[in-house]
């Protein structure tokens, strides 16, 4: 589960820095279609449920 810190830096670091999403995944050690998936949707908050 991502946290609402976690989901604010991803953005910061590509809207604001302009860091790609591959070296976003791995600074913050999350996958790539994390990222892309944050980066796409508007959402603050993303659960996983079995």
């Amino acid at each position: 589960m991502l946290v609402v810190e976690t989901i604010g830096r991803i953005r910061r670091e590509h809207f604001i820095k302009g860091k790609t999403i591959k070296e976003i995944a791995r600074d913050l050690k999350v996958s790539r279609n994390t990222v892309r998936k944050v980066l796409r949707s508007g959402e603050t908050s993303f659960e996983y449920e079995r």
